[in-house]
């Protein structure tokens, strides 16, 4: 790059090999990869006759393209900044997700800057899963992702099999041109629209998952049972005489930590023990890089793309009850009033005493349920001193000041033809906090233990939220006469004080929502910069090295340390831990989109035969083109499209999330309740259109109620009432392993 920039003008490769006096073939051969590489990067462009220029940062930009439905795009730069608005013009010869240098030609009647495609560095999607039409002998592919908005051309004899309207996987033969659309053959069909699983199957393509294990893989794992080697134990604590128990959702099959509780003279004592994944996928194994790949495990409502084989993930490194397993265990020492007095890590070995469920824990410690009390006998002791233990670190963590958001999380529930029965919320009990506090005082022993070693990990990081949508927070809490603390710099304690305090009002779940949007998003880093929702200054994530690679990698970290490691001799440096917490924090992306859309597909499925039907709900989003309404008792939200409205001119206001009326004076505002019909349910592109109920507003206009989109105080429904019409078969349900552990690693 010197010398292109002393030069001042475009070089070709003999005359920078020249230049650079390199006149061996491997000293060639290392200039040609350079070069490439740059290329790849952004760093270089090459013109028509070879000659590689530098990327003129203020001039050429390179970045990563986001498609957009509706044929334009952005370019988002590589090196931060604003993003770069593409026409569909500019689009054509790109797809989502390719990277690109572009030139700035000016600004558009938005203030936004606009940019023209200079070159495409890299195509990123080799294959494209849709919809197949057929038409005059010709296919068309209309991808599912509608990031995509080309559709692929598929030749005749290249359609292999496929039938008009059925979902297929494309391989791309030819990318798109500024003039020709891109063009490929079908090379798996996946089945019918409609078919059981189908959302599971498009959601994983479109997606990118990795789903089948390589054969180095299935190699690794080939003889491996679900009984350990006894003299693997050699060495280790043994545990295995300790009422270790793990505690999990009833429908969980991997279990990777287990925990034990016992009184001190000045608090308790907590052990947390995990499965000890690290001493079965070592290092720079073909299993190491299939699960560094796949980055989490994936959990879809109807089935689950593991992380790890299901030989580890739910035998061998699972901590199923009356089994020897090996695990890391981290000895807390905590005082009375919630404080973690002392900790320290060792490699163990266990037997789990029971596996105990949510709902057991909480019929026993809170109910007091005679039959599962007298069958736990031995263990409820230590169950009780588990209790008494989170109640004071639930205390410390309102102390603390840790925010603590009230959501919903959902299960679908499948009927035997495998299609949705009903959709219906998780109910969190005590005992899922009483787990959740166990893992966040593992999760951040290991952080101050890392960090007091001073050996470079992986941390679990939450910054603030950004200036902007803290000014938008600032002004909206104005208009409504309240005040978030803290200044430029709010804490969690800031945000945790003003969700206590507007508890009780009308407007609070309006208030926990754009508090909650304010937010920045939790991610992998390298440099501690501590957890603001949580309230910690470092935090980690240790108890989950079955289903999460960052885990493992903090488990190899520890290792290192209590086997006398130092910082020298570490497997991985700090620049690889950098590059490695961007690419788990994209798999972890990658995981909750795939889920997203299947989860979006089956709620518009459910939707189907309900068309014309009347429902409450919540207006949980306001955008400029309309509402979006989350439907009470079902969860499945849909939109209400700004034309549907009232004739009348709605102004959008972005900072007070509101819809107004021009002439009418009527506001729609989120949080506010509204009735509406379902007008359209689209299962291609996962949409449901709602309408508003003119029966309902008709009803209160003659009753002189007013505007129901401004009904602040009336509330439709609620979580309670889900049950209530269910169908006389019992519904099979599949719910998601995710839901088997609280939000606590978020």
């Amino acid at each position: 790059m010197e010398q292109l920039a002393r030069f001042g003008a475009p070089l070709g490769r003999d005359k920078l090999a020249a230049m650079l006096d390199l006149q061996e073939e491997e000293e060639l051969e290392a200039l040609r990869r350079r070069l490439n590489a740059m290329e790849r990067d952004g760093q270089l462009i090459r013109n028509r006759r070879d000659g590689f220029c530098l990327v003129n940062k203020k001039d050429l930009i390179a970045g990563r393209v986001i498609g957009h439905r509706d044929g334009f795009g952005f370019l988002k730069p590589d090196n931060g900044g604003d993003d770069l608005f593409l026409t569909p013009r500019q689009m054509r010869p790109l797809l989502h997700g390719d990277r690109a240098v572009v030139r700035v030609v000016g600004v558009d009647q938005r203030g936004r800057r606009e940019g023209a495609l200079v070159e495409v560095l890299e195509h990123v999607n080799s294959e494209i899963v849709g919809r197949i039409y057929i038409e005059g002998g010709l296919g068309f592919v209309v991808p599912d992702d509608k990031r995509i908005n080309q559709d692929l051309v598929v030749r005749e004899s290249d359609l292999n099999g496929a039938s008009h309207g059925q979902i297929v996987v494309a391989e791309i033969l030819e990318q798109p041109s500024k003039r020709s659309q891109p063009i490929g053959r079908v090379v798996e069909v996946l089945g019918e629209h409609m078919a059981p699983g189908m959302e599971t199957d498009v959601a994983i393509r479109a997606h990118g998952l990795p789903l089948a294990w390589p054969d180095e893989v299935k190699a690794e794992i080939f003889g491996l049972d679900e009984a350990i080697d006894k003299r693997e134990i050699a060495g280790r604590t043994d545990l295995r005489k300790l009422p270790l128990v793990t505690i999990d959702g009833a429908d969980a099959r991997d279990f990777d930590d287990a925990v034990y509780c016992e009184a001190t003279a000045k608090g308790w004592k907590l052990l947390v023990a995990i499965a000890d994944v690290s001493s079965y996928v070592k290092p720079h194994s073909a299993l190491d890089q299939e699960a560094r790949l796949r980055g989490t495990s994936v959990y879809f409502p109807d089935r689950v793309i593991p992380m790890l084989p299901e030989v580890l993930s739910n035998g061998l490194c699972s901590l199923n009850p009356e089994v020897d397993r090996l695990c890391m265990v981290c000895e807390l020492y905590i005082s009375a009033d919630g404080k973690i007095t002392r900790s320290k890590f060792f490699a163990g070995a266990m037997r789990s005493k029971a596996r105990l469920t949510y709902d057991q824990v909480a019929a026993m410690l809170l109910d007091g349920d005679t039959e599962l009390c007298k069958k736990y006998a031995d263990l409820l002791p230590h169950l009780h001193q588990l209790y008494a233990l989170y109640q004071v670190l639930h205390a410390s963590r309102s102390v603390r000041g840790a925010i603590d958001f009230d959501t919903t999380e959902t299960r679908i529930l499948f009927n035997e033809d495998s299609k949705v029965e009903r959709i219906v919320p998780v109910q969190r009990n005590d005992a899922h906090r009483l787990i959740e506090e166990c893992m966040l005082a593992a999760n951040v022993a290991a952080a101050r233990f890392l960090l007091r070693k001073k050996l470079p990990a992986l941390y679990r990081v939450h910054e603030g939220p950004p200036e902007q949508k803290l000014i938008d927070l600032r002004d909206f809490l104005a208009e409504l006469g309240l005040r978030l603390s803290g200044g430029d710099k709010p804490s969690a304690k800031d945000y945790a004080d003003l969700l206590d305090a507007v508890q009780g009002r009308p407007d609070s779940h309006l208030l926990q929502t754009v508090l909650l949007r304010s937010m920045s998003q939790a991610l992998y880093s390298a440099e501690n910069i501590g957890h603001f929702g949580l309230a910690f200054p470092a935090y980690t994530h240790f108890t989950s090295p079955i289903r999460r690679y960052p885990d493992l990698v903090v488990h190899r970290a520890i290792h290192h340390l209590i086997t006398g490691g130092g910082e020298d001799d570490f497997l991985y440096s700090r620049s690889e831990l950098h590059v490695l917490g961007e690419h788990c924090s994209t798999t972890e992306r990658r995981a909750d989109e795939a889920t997203r859309d299947a989860e979006a597909w089956l709620k518009c499925e459910y939707m189907t035969d309900k068309i014309g039907e009347s429902f409450d709900g919540i207006i949980t989003s306001v955008t400029s083109f309309g509402l979006f309404v989350e439907l009470a008792e079902i969860y499945v939200e849909g939109l209400v499209h700004i034309t549907s409205l009232d004739h009348d001119y709605f102004h959008f206001d972005p900072v007070g999330h509101r819809l107004s009326g021009e002439r009418s004076g009527r506001v729609y505002r989120l949080g506010d309740p509204i009735r509406i019909k379902v007008a359209a349910v689209n299962l291609d592109d996962k949409k449901i259109d709602f309408t508003l109920d003119e029966t309902r507003r008709a009803a209160r206009t003659r009753r002189g109620s007013g505007n129901p989109g401004v009904a602040k105080n009336q509330h439709f429904g609620g979580a309670g009432s889900s049950q209530k019409g269910n169908s006389a078969k019992k519904p099979r349900t599949i719910s998601k392993q995710r839901n088997k552990k609280p939000p606590y690693p978020k």
